[in-house]
């Protein structure tokens, strides 16, 4: 069976829509951020980043949200959540799961863990005075460029509806309006209706 490891608040919850998507038995473990259980020795030992999600495969365990998406998609490609016969579109869904965690993911960090990259307190004040513009940035752009709409992929859903519903669940407390952003609006206010995300959410 399948084992996601997760804490409320995070990307995990893409995984653990998807996994709710495709209906595989899973076991879900939270781990406690508030008690640093992230950093504990038990848990390095499963994930030596210190990150959430992990999931732990018949193999193995994975980690990075894009990778855990298309191994998901892959597995079980009876669920239809990726163009697996179309190696361009793909890469396209890679490419922009790879954008939210890349670039609008780490925006989304500055705001609450800026020790990754400075050391005075001033400079994490200024990180966090700094997110809701890299943010509404990025969620122009993807409005403008990338959401083909109603899915992220077009017709289509896909696990980057997923990712894409994780990050606009974050929108409000990074101090972005997204009634700014009809596209992901919309998407957001439809996502919310699928079951997968509500048993998720739950």
């Amino acid at each position: 069976m399948l084992k996601l490891f997760y804490a409320p608040g995070t990307c995990a919850l893409a995984t653990r829509i998807v996994l709710e998507e495709i209906g595989a038995p899973y076991e879900l473990i939270r781990v406690d951020f508030a008690k640093q259980e992230q950093t504990s020795p038990d848990y390095l030992a499963i994930n030596p980043k210190g990150r959430v999600p992990a999931l732990v495969t018949e193999r193995g365990v994975l980690s990075e949200t894009p990778a855990l998406l298309a191994y998901l998609a892959q597995m079980f490609p009876q669920a239809g959540l990726a163009p697996l016969d179309d190696p361009f579109a793909f890469a396209e869904l890679q490419a922009f799961n790879a954008y939210l965690a890349a670039t609008v993911h780490v925006a989304h960090a500055h705001g609450r863990r800026g020790s990754r990259w400075a050391s005075e307190p001033a400079s994490f004040d200024d990180m966090k005075r700094k997110v809701p513009e890299t943010m509404a940035a990025c969620m122009e752009l993807i409005e403008r460029e990338l959401f083909r709409g109603p899915w992220v992929m077009g017709e289509i859903y896909t696990v980057a509806d997923a990712y894409l519903f994780t990050i606009e669940t974050w929108l409000e407390g990074d101090g972005v309006e997204i009634g700014d952003f009809p596209g992901i609006a919309e998407h957001f206010g439809r996502m919310g209706e699928r079951k997968a995300v509500r048993q998720a959410l739950a």
